[in-house]
């Protein structure tokens, strides 16, 4: 499923707290990258919906705090050009072979309670790599076997809309981006305690009126989605309540 955010103003590049932020038009003008995230669904043993919007999460968090991603590293140019453009994520599953051969390319696979998810470097927009092009997109419709249970108020949250009916694919990719947001506003300090704890996180559906609050409050970043699939441009469809970010 293939989502995008739309970049805070306010919101410094991942590697440099005080870099400045392309302009809308710049990011327009940029070559389009994609950052592709896969989801191990096999059909006789599907993963829970929470725990996959979870560990594509926590894939996010991985890739953008991995050292090949920071610096000089091996994907740091292809993680500085996507950043520099239009934030897209998209998220295709796979199964059987399928998956071997997608584990098989360079990446971070990303282990849950019960998914598994895969994050690859940028891509180009248009030049996918055949092991990961063929793969679908949609059919990513999970559920979770029982509710999940309220998340630890002292840790990280990433509130997805109560207002808004997204596929699991969807709302895999937002909760990327809301992971993607927290990581952003954090110093490089609390980024170093997130990562070396595991990226610890929980994503729950806010009850309406949380949600007018969290949306309200001006304290904590705010994914509105580009509007390609499902819902409509502007949307705000997740907001990363984080510790170090609470006011």
């Amino acid at each position: 499923m293939s989502s995008e955010e739309t970049r805070p103003a306010e919101s410094g590049d991942p590697d440099s707290s005080d870099s400045p932020v392309p302009s809308a038009s710049a990011r327009d003008e940029a070559p389009q990258f994609v950052l592709p995230l896969v989801v191990h669904i096999e059909k006789t043993d599907p993963p829970a919906r929470t725990d996959a919007l979870e560990t594509a999460a926590r894939a996010v968090l991985h890739i953008l705090g991995d050292e090949r991603s920071l610096a000089e590293g091996e994907w740091a140019q292809a993680m500085r050009d996507w950043q520099d453009a239009r934030i897209r994520k998209v998220v295709r599953r796979a199964r059987g072979a399928e998956w071997r051969k997608a584990s098989a390319l360079d990446g971070i696979t990303v282990t849950g309670r019960t998914a598994e998810v895969r994050v690859f470097p940028p891509v180009p927009l248009d030049g996918w790599p055949k092991e990961l092009a063929k793969l679908q997109v949609s059919g990513t419709d999970l559920d979770d076997p029982e509710p999940p249970p309220s998340p630890d108020p002292t840790g990280a949250v990433l509130w997805l809309s109560p207002a808004l009916d997204m596929s699991a694919g969807k709302a895999m990719a937002q909760a990327g981006h809301g992971a993607h947001l927290a990581w952003w506003e954090l110093s490089e300090a609390d980024r170093k305690t997130w990562r070396e704890a595991g990226f610890p996180l929980a994503v729950r559906t806010a009850d309406p009126t949380r949600w007018h609050e969290l949306t309200t409050s001006g304290d904590l970043p705010v994914v509105r989605d580009a509007g390609f699939t499902e819902i409509a441009p502007g949307s705000c469809t997740v907001v990363s309540d984080h510790p170090s970010l609470r006011r």
